[in-house]
């Protein structure tokens, strides 16, 4: 028994011991967080301006866990002067930032560090509500969609007719998105049965959306653009009584000063060219797309009258004479469409980049501008496109750390990253275009010029593709 009982209070002893300890170890983490939330300095016994040459050279993707660490350490990664370091460090990162459209027509965005390739996902845009109903109506009113089902087509009809219809009860899309000055816009877009003139900026670094000040004209689908590191914005569409009205107007954002100022209307010089009346009536202008391109922006442009389109080349705005002008023939005629008109491109290294997808609906080459002959010449072949049929977005177009990369679903339907890397065998080949030999299974072999290689992929579901921005911060 007297054993039993001095071992039973040696265990009850140690335990409280324990207890006390472990008591003593909090308190001192306590007392050792609370002083260093009171610290001076960011790192103990080292200056400030050398604490911050260190965080400078940190990886981006770091800086999620780099502001647990104390309030001054989140203040210093939240704050200008990182990122101003940064830059003159030359160790700013270039992300991907990727839209999607996800079950009831929702729109997520999800950044992509190609470096470590993980993906995060953004705070959804305050005061964008969703309700219950899908805006796939409005998807599909939209005339750039021609494999929509026959109800669609319906409701679309009803629409131009100025009919009431489903289109008075959707949500939030048709937005158009942009990026300039570090930080992501994004604007206009129907709701409901308005376009709007609103417009949200998303900032990487402080990870929050704000509603800056708005266009002067309400519109979707409009056609994005940076030039002099400001926001161009042309076309798009509003509602009228008859309908859907094209819109003519361009305005521009300067993030400098937070405002929006008024650019010269495109003339649509040739869609005064139209022989009759009657069709001057029935085809209307609209813009399909827009490039900045040697210190210009370039917009091409078709007539529509839905489901048809016929492309009439394009214009140039010109910054320096604040005036527009008609495009080179070649360049308008041959700039590839990626449906119904929509044009996409990239600008990379000073040249300008198109997809132009194949009739078999799972391939499809990029083209190149050359300029001095007005002529789009093939440069990569057989690039290898899934899911083409029956998405909205079956591809997007990104450039970054000077290569260039396609968006697409791959065969297991995840979102990939592809990027092309050529072999160094031809004086044709761009430089920006040259890399490493990693391959891509998939290639049919008449493609031995250029190789693939998937840098990331993410299962999102039934995610689609709608945009994609590149910043680099």
């Amino acid at each position: 028994m007297g054993a039993f009982l001095s071992l039973s209070g040696t265990k009850s002893g140690t335990t409280e011991s324990q207890v006390v300890s472990q008591h003593e170890t909090y308190k001192r983490q306590r007392m050792s967080f609370s002083i260093d939330e009171e610290s001076p300095r960011l790192i103990p016994s080292l200056p400030d301006e050398l604490s911050i040459q260190i965080i400078a050279r940190l990886p981006r993707i770091c800086y999620f866990n780099v502001r647990l660490v104390s309030r001054k350490w989140k203040k210093t990664v939240m704050g200008p002067e990182l990122y101003k370091l940064r830059k003159e460090l030359g160790t700013t990162e270039e992300w991907l930032y990727l839209l999607t459209k996800v079950e009831e027509d929702r729109l997520l965005w999800h950044a992509l560090d190609p470096l470590s390739r993980k993906w995060q996902r953004l705070p959804r845009m305050p005061n964008v509500v969703y309700e219950e109903e899908s805006c796939k109506g409005l998807s599909s009113l939209w005339m750039w969609n021609m494999l929509e089902t026959s109800n669609k087509i319906a409701g679309v009809i009803r629409s131009w007719l100025g009919q009431k219809s489903s289109f008075d009860q959707m949500p939030f899309c048709g937005c158009a998105v942009g990026a300039v000055d570090g930080c992501l816009y994004v604007i206009g877009g129907f709701s409901r049965a308005s376009a709007m003139k609103c417009v949200w900026k998303f900032d990487p670094v402080q990870n929050t959306w704000s509603e800056v000040t708005a266009m002067s004209t309400g519109r979707a689908y409009c056609k994005t653009g940076i030039l002099n590191n400001k926001l161009y914005v042309v076309g798009g569409v509003s509602r009228g009584r008859g309908g859907l009205t094209p819109l003519q107007s361009a305005e521009v954002f300067d993030p400098s000063i937070g405002t929006w100022s008024q650019v010269p209307s495109m003339p649509f010089s040739k869609a005064q060219l139209v022989p009759t009346a009657f069709l001057a009536d029935m085809l209307k202008p609209i813009a399909t797309g827009l490039t900045s391109y040697k210190g210009r922006l370039c917009v091409p442009q078709s007539l529509y009258s839905w489901p048809f389109f016929v492309d009439v080349g394009g214009e140039i705005y010109d910054p320096e004479t604040d005036s527009w002008n008609e495009m080179p023939v070649g360049m308008g005629e041959g700039w590839p469409a990626r449906q119904a008109g929509t044009k996409l491109s990239v600008v990379l290294d000073g040249e300008l980049y198109a997809f132009d997808p194949s009739s078999s609906l799972d391939s499809g080459n990029i083209k190149v501008y050359d300029q001095k002959e007005d002529a789009w010449k093939v440069v990569i072949g057989k690039v290898p496109i899934y899911d083409f049929a029956g998405s909205e977005s079956p591809y997007l177009l990104a450039g970054f750390h000077g290569k260039l990369h396609i968006l697409t679903k791959d065969a297991n339907h995840k979102i990939a990253v592809m990027r092309a890397d050529l072999r160094e065998n031809s004086d044709s080949i761009p430089s920006c275009l040259t890399s490493s030999l990693a391959g891509f299974s998939d290639l049919p072999a008449d493609s031995d010029s250029v190789v693939w290689k998937v840098i990331a992929a993410r299962d999102f579901g039934s995610a689609e593709l709608v945009s994609c921005q590149v910043i680099d911060v």
